[in-house]
C-alpha cells in the first residue's frame, strides 16, 4: 500500500511543477506522441456550414490520478474537459440580440470533417490503416474508416479515450454491483438498490440478448459485427493506457487499479454494453409501472368522497386525456392507445395499509459513518421481512473482480474526496426522467424555405457528459452528434448527410403492474411473506436473482466496511415491487416492462438512423424510428420536409383491462401474443404510433403526445412546461412572420429562462386577488412585486452577465415560497389528509430549480412536475368560469371566492415573510440564502474532475440548431 501511495504521491509532485502548461493540457487519457495520419475523402455535407450543436462541460472526460490531484490543489483541468461549457452558459446573457452570424459563438460548427487549420491530432489506433481519428479543436473525434470494421474500431478506441471510467461506473450499476467497485458511500448504495428492481438479469440472459439480435436477420447480424469491433477498439485502448500509464485516475483513487501497471481495469464485452443500455433504459426510454401509487390515489379519493363522486376526483387528478392538454400533433390526429375503459374488469385493489414494498437488501453489515446500514430500502415500508428461504447466486460469470473492487486502500483524502460522496445521484432512478425539448418549423413558415430545428436531449449535468459528441464516417455510417458513452457504435442523436433528427422522452405505458396470488409450494397457507405465486393454475416458485457487494472503508466520508445482498424476486409477471393484500388475501405487485430482455433490439434503429441508405427522406426516418423499442419522440428535418414519429414496443392489451391501474394476473388479462418465456410481445402496429409529417410546426417538452394518447403520469393539463415553447413558435409564425435559426434558438432560449408558474399560473392568482383591492402593507408590496416580475416577463435571470443575483429577485424568492403554501392551503382542506397524501406520492407539488425535493438539485430541469394544472382549473372555475375536465367541486375557499382570495393573500403574506435561508437552506456547494446558487447548474462529477456552476436555464443538455438548404 505504500509503495502504490508514494507512487501516486512522487506522479502528483511532478504534476504541480508542470502545472502552468497542465491547464490547458491535452486530454488526459490519449496517448502522447500521436503519429500523424492522412485523413480519408470527404463525405457531401448538405448542410453547408448551417448546422451547429453544444455538449456541455467538454468532450474530455479523463484525468490521470496525478491530474485529479492538481484539479483539487490548482483549479486546473485537462485539456477539452470544459471548453464548451462557457458557449453553453453564455447564451442566457446574449441570446436577445442573437443573429444566425452569431449561432458560433455559443454552438460548436457541426459541419462533417475537419478543417486543416482546426485538426488537433490524428491517430491511426491500434496501428490499424483503415481508419482515422482526427481531433478538432474542441477534441471531438471524427472516425473515419475505409471498411466498417475499422470504423467501429475507431469508435471504440475514442471511447475509451474520452469516457473509459463513466463507461466502467455504468456497467457495474447495470449489475448492480456499483459499491463494490466505487465504494459504499450512500448515494451509491441506495442507486443500485433502486436500479435492481428494474434491471435484475442473469450474465446468461444479458448474452441472450445480444445473440438474439445477432441472429435475427441481416441487420442484427450486422450490428453483431460491429459491437465486435467496438469492442477490439476499446479493448486496445485500456491496453494500450494501461501500457502508457495514462488510464483514468479514479481507478487507483477508489483502489480498482494499480497506479503503476493499470492492473485491475478489466476488458469489456458484448455483456457489458447490455448492462449500460439497460441503464440508459431505464433512465431516458420506459413509461409506465407507477399503476400502485395511482391505485393509492383512487383508493383514498373514494374513501373521502364515496365510489361515484371520488371516480370523478381520481379522473380529474389522473387527467388521463385533458382536453386542454397542449398536443405534440395539434392538427386533430387522434392516436388511441392505454386510456382506462369505462367498465374495466381485473382492476387489483390492494386492502387499505395493506401495500408495503419490497425488500431489496438482505444481511447488511455496518456501512455507513454511524454503522448503520443507511439504507431505509433494507425495510419494507411496514418494518417487516420479505421474503425467506435460501437465496441462490446469479452473480455474473467474470474471472477477475473480486481483489481489485473490494481493495480501497487509504488515499490522499482531497482528491477522495471528489468521489466518496457516491459517483451519480443517489436517487437518479426514483425520479421521472422526461426533459429533453424540440421546436422544428415547417419551411413554409421559415426564412429559406428550409425547415428549421432546435431540439436535443436533456440527459441530465454531468462530470463528464453521459454523452459524447463524435462523427462517424465509414461504409454504410455517416453521422455526427451525440452517443451515450459505450453505446457509440452509433450516433444516437444527431445529423445525417442531409437530415438531422433527435428525441424527447415520451412516457407512454409500456410497464404494467400486476396483482400475482402468492402461495406456497408445500401447500401451507400463503402469507404475504411467501415467494411463490400462482402462474396458469399452478404454484410457482419466484426466481431469486441475487448480487452480493462489499466494499473497504473510506478515509474521505467516514464510511465503515460493509456488505449485503441486493435480492430480487422475479416472476413470469416482471419484478416483485411491492406486496399486499385484496380482500384479505395475499398478492405480491410486479412490474412487467415490454422492453424487459429486449433492450438490444433498439440498436436495429440506431443502426438505421446513421446509414444514408436507410435514410433518405422522412418516410424511411420514420420506418427507422418505428425499430427503437424505447418510449420516445422523435423528430426529422431535412432541407424540404420535417416529421415526427413516437417509438416504443407497446403491447396490445384486453379492451376490458385498465393499464393505468394495477391488473389481477390471469391469462384473460395478460398482453395479447404475449410469451413469458423471453417475454417477448410482438409490437402495436406501425401506424397506431402518433405519427406526422409536415406538420406546421412540432413542439415537445414531453408533453401529450396527441388526443386519445394515454401518458403514464399525472397532472398533463392546460398548464405543462411545453406551452412555453407553443406559445412562443406561434408568436414567431403569426401574421406570416418568418422563423430563421437564430429567431428560433431565441424562442427556445426565453422559455428557458421563464418561471412556468409565473408566465401562466400567476396571472389568475392576482385575478383572484384583484377581485377586492389589497389593504394590508405587506401583502401589497408582495402583491405589487410579483405583478412587476410578471410584467417584466416572469423571467428567473441575472442583473447582468456574471452578477449572480437575479433582477427581481425578492419576487423570486415569494413565488418559490408561496407556491408550496397555496397548494396545500388551497386543496389539503377539501381533499382531506390521505387523498392529500396520496395525490403528492403521485405528482409532487412543485419542481424550481431550486427544489430540493426530488433529491437531486441543480440539475437544471426544472418545471416538468408540478400541480400547476390543477391550481389553474381548480381557480378559473373559483372566477365563475366554466372548465372543462375539473373536479366534480371547487376546492379553493369551497365555493367561496372571497375565501378563496383570503387563502391566497395570507399563504402570500406568510411567503413574504419567510426568509430566502429557509427557502434556500444551502447544501455542499452553497450558502444558505444564496438564491443565484440555489438555482445554478452543477456538472454533478461522476469522476474526479469538477468544474464551477453555472447559471440556471431550462435547456436540453446536448443541442442541435440545424437548417439544410439543400438534399441528396
Amino acid at each position: 500500500m505504500r509503495k502504490r501511495w508514494t507512487g501516486l504521491v512522487t506522479a502528483a509532485c511532478l504534476v504541480v511543477t508542470a502545472a502552468p502548461s497542465l491547464s490547458v493540457a491535452a486530454p488526459a487519457a490519449r496517448a502522447p506522441q500521436e503519429r500523424p495520419a492522412a485523413a480519408s475523402g470527404e463525405v457531401t455535407d448538405y448542410c453547408r456550414g448551417q448546422c451547429h450543436d453544444v455538449l456541455p462541460p467538454g468532450e474530455n472526460g479523463s484525468a490521470t490520478a496525478a491530474q485529479i490531484i492538481l484539479n483539487k490543489l490548482t483549479g486546473a483541468k485537462p485539456g477539452h474537459s470544459d471548453d464548451q461549457l462557457g458557449k453553453y452558459a453564455d447564451l442566457v446573457d446574449s441570446y436577445a440580440g442573437l443573429t444566425n452570424d452569431k449561432l458560433s459563438t455559443f454552438f460548436n460548427d457541426s459541419s462533417f470533417g475537419v478543417p486543416d487549420g482546426q485538426v488537433e491530432s490524428r491517430k491511426q489506433p491500434g496501428g490499424r490503416d483503415d481508419v482515422t481519428i482526427t481531433r478538432d479543436k474542441s477534441g471531438i473525434p471524427h472516425i473515419k474508416g475505409t471498411t466498417r470494421s475499422g470504423t467501429e474500431y475507431g469508435a471504440g478506441y475514442a471511447a475509451g479515450q474520452d469516457r473509459l471510467w463513466m463507461m466502467d461506473v455504468f456497467r457495474h450499476i447495470g449489475r448492480g454491483e456499483l459499491t463494490s467497485f466505487a465504494g459504499g458511500a450512500e448515494a451509491n448504495r441506495q442507486l443500485e438498490q433502486q436500479f435492481y428492481l428494474g434491471g435484475a438479469y442473469k450474465e446468461s440472459e444479458l448474452k441472450a440478448q445480444v445473440e438474439r439480435v445477432r441472429d435475427s436477420g441481416p441487420r442484427g447480424r450486422k450490428a453483431y459485427q460491429d459491437v465486435t469491433a467496438y469492442l477490439q477498439g476499446l479493448n486496445r485502448y485500456i491496453a494500450d493506457a494501461k501500457k502508457g500509464l495514462y488510464f483514468p485516475g479514479e481507478y487507483d483513487l477508489t483502489g480498482n487499479a494499480d497506479v503503476f501497471t493499470g492492473e485491475g481495469i478489466e476488458p469489456f464485452r458484448p455483456t457489458d454494453l447490455v448492462a449500460i443500455g439497460t441503464v440508459i433504459s431505464a433512465l431516458f426510454g420506459s413509461g409506465g409501472g407507477k399503476q400502485v401509487a395511482a391505485a393509492l390515489v383512487k383508493q383514498a379519493a373514494e374513501h373521502k368522497y364515496g365510489k361515484k363522486q371520488g371516480e370523478q376526483v381520481y379522473q380529474a387528478f389522473r387527467m388521463q386525456n385533458d382536453p386542454e392538454a397542449d398536443l405534440t400533433l395539434h392538427d386533430g390526429q387522434r392516436f388511441d392507445y392505454a386510456a382506462s375503459p369505462e367498465h374495466p374488469r381485473g382492476v387489483a385493489m390492494p386492502d387499505p395499509g395493506s401495500v408495503s414494498e419490497q425488500q431489496v437488501v438482505y444481511d447488511p453489515t455496518g456501512s455507513a459513518a454511524d454503522g448503520g446500514d443507511g439504507g431505509q430500502t433494507a425495510k419494507r415500508a411496514d418494518g417487516k421481512g420479505a421474503g425467506t428461504g435460501s437465496v441462490g447466486e446469479s452473480a455474473r460469470d467474470r474471472s477477475a473482480t473480486s481483489d481489485a473492487n473490494l481493495r480501497h486502500k487509504p488515499k490522499f483524502a482531497k482528491a477522495r474526496g471528489a468521489l466518496s460522496g457516491g459517483v451519480l445521484p443517489k436517487d437518479l432512478f426514483a425520479r421521472k426522467h422526461g426533459m429533453s425539448n424540440a421546436l422544428v418549423v415547417s419551411g413554409k413558415h421559415t426564412d429559406t424555405g428550409n425547415p428549421v430545428a432546435v431540439f436535443g436531449p436533456q440527459t441530465g449535468y454531468f462530470a463528464p457528459q453521459l454523452l459524447m459528441l463524435q462523427e462517424i464516417q465509414g461504409p454504410g455510417l455517416s453521422a455526427r452528434g451525440a452517443a451515450f458513452a459505450g453505446l457509440n457504435m452509433y450516433v444516437q442523436l444527431g445529423r445525417g448527410q442531409d437530415y438531422a433528427w433527435s428525441a424527447t422522452s415520451a412516457n407512454q405505458n409500456m410497464t404494467d403492474t400486476y396483482a400475482v396470488d402468492l402461495c406456497n409450494t408445500d401447500g401451507s397457507p400463503a402469507t404475504k411473506d411467501s415467494t411463490a405465486y400462482m402462474f396458469h393454475g399452478a404454484c410457482t416458485p419466484m426466481e431469486k436473482l441475487v448480487r452480493k457487494n462489499a466494499w473497504s472503508p473510506s478515509i474521505a466520508d467516514g464510511t465503515k466496511a460493509g456488505s449485503y445482498k441486493l435480492v430480487a424476486h422475479r416472476t413470469n409477471y416482471g419484478v416483485v415491487r411491492y406486496r399486499a393484500t385484496i380482500d384479505g388475501k395475499p398478492v405480491a405487485y410486479t412490474t412487467l416492462r415490454s422492453t424487459y430482455h429486449h433492450e438490444v433490439d433498439t440498436l436495429l434503429g440506431f443502426q438505421m438512423f446513421n446509414d444514408p441508405a436507410a435514410v433518405t427522406g422522412p418516410k424511411s426516418f420514420q420506418k427507422a424510428a418505428s425499430r427503437i423499442g424505447y418510449t420516445f419522440n422523435w423528430f426529422y428535418a431535412d432541407a424540404r420536409h420535417t416529421a415526427y414519429y413516437n417509438s416504443g414496443l407497446n403491447p396490445t392489451r384486453s379492451p376490458d383491462v385498465d393499464p393505468n391501474l394495477p391488473i389481477r394476473a390471469s391469462e384473460k388479462t395478460e398482453w395479447r401474443d404475449w410469451d413469458p418465456k423471453t417475454n417477448t410481445v410482438p409490437n402495436t402496429p406501425y401506424a397506431a404510433h402518433p405519427n406526422d409529417i409536415d406538420q406546421d410546426y412540432y413542439e415537445s417538452w414531453n408533453n401529450k403526445i396527441a388526443k386519445g394518447y394515454t401518458v403514464a403520469g399525472f397532472g398533463d393539463g392546460p398548464v405543462y412546461r411545453s406551452n412555453l415553447l407553443n406559445d412562443r413558435i406561434k408568436s414567431l409564425i403569426s401574421g406570416g412572420k418568418k422563423v430563421s435559426r437564430a429567431s428560433l434558438t431565441r424562442a427556445m432560449e426565453d422559455a428557458a429562462v421563464t418561471d412556468l408558474r409565473g408566465e401562466s399560473v400567476l396571472p389568475l392568482l392576482l385575478k383572484v386577488i384583484d377581485t377586492e383591492k389589497v389593504t394590508d402593507p405587506g401583502q401589497k408590496a408582495a402583491v405589487d412585486s410579483l405583478r412587476t416580475w410578471l410584467d417584466d416577463g416572469a423571467k428567473r435571470k441575472e442583473t447582468g452577465p456574471g452578477s449572480r443575483s437575479y433582477a427581481h429577485a425578492d419576487a423570486i424568492r415569494v413565488m418559490d415560497a408561496w407556491w408550496p403554501l397555496l397548494v396545500e392551503a388551497e386543496f389539503r382542506p377539501g381533499l382531506g389528509a390521505g387523498l392529500y397524501g396520496a395525490l403528492t406520492h403521485a405528482l409532487q407539488l412543485d419542481e424550481t430549480p431550486s427544489t430540493p425535493g426530488d433529491g437531486v438539485a441543480h440539475k437544471g430541469s426544472s418545471f416538468q412536475h408540478g400541480w400547476w394544472s390543477y391550481v389553474h382549473k381548480d381557480l378559473r372555475k373559483a372566477l365563475g368560469g366554466k372548465v372543462p375536465g375539473s373536479a366534480p367541486r371547487t376546492f379553493c375557499g369551497a365555493e367561496d371566492l372571497a375565501q378563496c382570495r383570503q387563502t391566497l393573500l395570507s399563504t402570500l403574506e406568510k411567503a413574504a415573510q419567510t426568509p430566502a435561508g429557509k427557502t434556500y437552506p444551502g447544501d455542499d456547494v452553497c450558502k444558505a440564502g444564496d438564491q443565484w446558487c440555489a438555482d445554478a447548474i452543477q456538472q454533478r462529477p461522476l469522476g474526479g474532475i469538477t468544474h464551477e456552476l453555472t447559471n440556471w436555464q431550462n435547456r436540453p443538455t446536448y443541442q442541435q440548431v440545424v437548417q439544410f438548404p439543400a438534399h441528396r
